[in-house]
């Protein structure tokens, strides 16, 4: 119980101590110990690292988790230790909804049709999300969490060790200085005319008093020295590691590019077979003022056959070397030909049909036995089967 008041005892009086010389050097009354320049950049750029990884971390969370309650309930899960459950994305929960409403509107209906096309590409699009999710959660948000919660925790730690170390140094120099100034006084020789035997004798007790303070005070500050020298070299190591932290940084951050990289193109994969198959899909919404098959009286004879359906696709009736080369032997009707203006991109699928772009114009014209969703289209000296749903019919 003593060995522990005294202990108690000693912290109490350093930490006075230390708080007195910190008050001091705040009033411009101490003098501090300044830390060389090199190891200010250090600091600086610790700092800097610490307070732009927390920046990236967080928007990270926010472009992976875009909704705060979940990242909160995510947060809370982590620190119990427990295993976060699964959640469904978005797009997987917008796919469901369709296939519920093309299962109650009608599956065999164009509409419900197309819903279902739609939900199963959305489901698609929602496992490479939590796909995407999980890698740059592991590869990327993890080194980054672990920086924050272990290595800089570290030299924090060291850090304020180092601050404590100091102002103990600065603390023996200001109590070093004022012994030896009460030394040197005490230290003065008397005038024997105006000074008593007895006061001579108490003045040289005095200086020896304060010689032997002095020797105390110079003996704390090499051991206070020593402990600064040792403390700054154990900080400037772990701070000069903060160049390793960089380099794992980087080797994280590529790659997080590449799986951003990798869900990008799923998406961008899944979205064209869609497109695709919506392009060959029957009554699939064209986007023209005009319906893609009016009505027979309100057309005239020659546009109708330009746009009704006749019998099967040419791309069924041979195949594709074959409807390619019949393609560019055939010659377009004296009649029935129309301007279209592209909606969108469209890629060929193979040689038989032509290659668009979005907004230019081009020739269509049907022909015999085509499918209805399709016509024949002409740029320049190309022709090739184009998708009616890719198309704005022009007067």
């Amino acid at each position: 119980m003593d060995f522990n008041m005294k202990k108690l005892a000693s912290d109490a009086g350093i930490f006075f101590t230390r708080a007195v010389q910190f008050t001091e050097e705040k009033f411009g009354q101490a003098e501090k110990t300044e830390l060389d320049a090199h190891f200010e950049n250090l600091l600086t750029r610790a700092d800097s690292t610490k307070n732009w990884t927390e920046k990236i971390l967080r928007q990270t969370e926010v472009l992976l988790q875009p909704n705060p309650s979940a990242r909160v309930e995510e947060f809370l899960y982590e620190k119990l230790d427990r295993k976060v459950p699964s959640r469904v994305t978005n797009g997987e929960l917008l796919a469901q909804y369709m296939a519920e409403a093309a299962s109650e509107l009608g599956p065999t209906t164009p509409y419900g049709k197309t819903l279902i096309k739609v939900a199963e590409a959305e489901k698609r699009l929602g496992a490479a999300e939590r796909d995407f999710i999980h890698t740059a959660s592991i590869n990327f948000l993890t080194p980054l969490r672990n920086f924050l919660e272990g290595d800089w925790k570290t030299i924090s730690k060291e850090r304020r060790l180092l601050q404590n170390r100091r102002l103990d140094l600065d603390a023996c120099k200001a109590r070093l200085k004022k012994a030896k100034a009460a030394e040197a006084k005490a230290t003065t020789v008397p005038d024997f005319q105006e000074t008593r035997p007895r006061n001579y004798i108490l003045s040289a007790s005095a200086s020896a008093l304060w010689n032997d303070e002095v020797d105390k005070a110079e003996q704390e500050l090499r051991v206070a020295q020593t402990e600064f020298d040792r403390q700054a070299e154990v900080t400037r190591l772990l701070l000069e590691g903060i160049s390793s932290t960089h380099v794992n940084h980087l080797r994280c951050l590529h790659e997080f590019v590449e799986s951003q990289t990798t869900y990008y193109a799923q998406c961008y994969r899944h979205m064209l077979d869609l497109q695709k198959q919506l392009g060959r899909f029957p009554g699939t919404f064209v986007g023209t003022t005009e319906p893609a098959s009016p009505p027979l009286s309100s057309t005239s004879p020659t546009t109708a056959a330009a746009t009704m359906p006749v019998g099967p696709s040419v791309a069924g009736l041979a195949p594709p070397g074959e409807a390619a080369l019949r393609l560019e032997e055939v010659t377009p009707p004296a009649s029935g030909t129309r301007k279209a203006r592209v909606l969108y991109d469209y890629e060929a699928a193979d040689s038989s049909e032509l290659a668009l772009l979005a907004d230019e114009l081009i020739t269509v014209y049907s022909l015999p036995g085509m499918d209805p969703d399709w016509l024949i289209g002409e740029r320049g000296n190309k022709k090739g089967k184009v998708p009616v749903t890719y198309l704005e019919l022009l007067s």
